[in-house]
């Protein structure tokens, strides 16, 4: 099922993105640790990039919430501009946005490297496949798509070949102190089992507990805010968050 989809320009990747091309088969695959940049304190916001590049962190998860998708607002493309200016990892912008197609060029021109889309949202829900082609044509150097615990899988399957990431929400997005929702774990499996081999994202509640549930259903891109930043060593706490989930991706039958 999955075809050859373009490839993100040279002057974009890093060493830890090479590591996400399809051609990389699982086993083989580093299990990336994405600190969750809406858990960092803001005052000292380059100076908290620098900490989580420097202990490790394959990728920046960076949450842009609109106030009508979900109820908060966050990060716009200015932030994520100068996010771009001092980070040397890749930015994994999730819009969690009614209007991605007509906000994503300028994340896009703001340095954003994954762009992922959320299934539900006012823009995507009825003509996904057009939207990730749009976003492509945007000049999205990779493109994900993002889906809620209660989203009928059958909808996101017919779309994954098309795809260059899928995040798992599990959790509600948008609402503060939920509990990792089990039950989404047989849609990872599912992704997995229906071909898909690009990187397969999940987000909401990961820690030391859940990393090793994500992993062993086919995850390899793990998000992390708060679990993370409250370790008193971050590059120490991100060491071990990937150790979790490559033991748990053996187990899973996966390695």
């Amino acid at each position: 099922m999955p075809t050859t989809r373009d490839a993100a320009p040279a002057s974009a990747m890093t060493s830890s993105d090479a590591n996400s091309v399809d051609s990389v088969p699982l086993d083989e695959r580093k299990i990336l640790i994405l600190p969750s940049l809406l858990a960092c304190d803001f005052a000292r916001l380059a100076e908290q990039v620098a900490m989580v590049e420097k202990a490790g962190a394959d990728m920046l998860h960076v949450d842009v919430m609109d106030g009508h998708f979900v109820p908060n607002l966050t990060f716009g493309p200015p932030l994520v501009k100068c996010l771009h200016e001092v980070a040397t990892t890749p930015l994994d912008v999730h819009l969690m946005m009614e209007e991605p197609l007509r906000y994503g060029k300028a994340f896009i021109d703001a340095g954003a490297h994954y762009m992922t889309i959320h299934a539900e949202s006012a823009e995507v829900k009825d003509d996904i496949g057009g939207a990730i082609a749009k976003m492509r044509d945007l000049g999205a150097p990779k493109v994900g798509l993002a889906f809620n615990p209660d989203m009928d899988l059958n909808r996101i399957l017919p779309h994954i070949s098309d795809l260059d990431m899928v995040l798992v929400m599990s959790i509600y997005p948008g609402f503060g102190g939920q509990a990792f929702m089990e039950e989404v774990l047989p849609n990872v499996r599912a992704i997995r089992d229906a071909g898909f081999t690009g990187r397969l994202e999940m987000d909401g509640g990961l820690d030391e507990n859940t990393i090793p549930l994500c992993a062993e259903a086919g995850a390899d891109a793990l998000v992390s805010g708060s679990a993370l930043f409250r370790q008193p060593d971050m590059a120490e706490g991100i060491d071990y968050f990937r150790n979790l989930g490559l033991a748990a991706r053996k187990k899973g039958g996966f390695a």
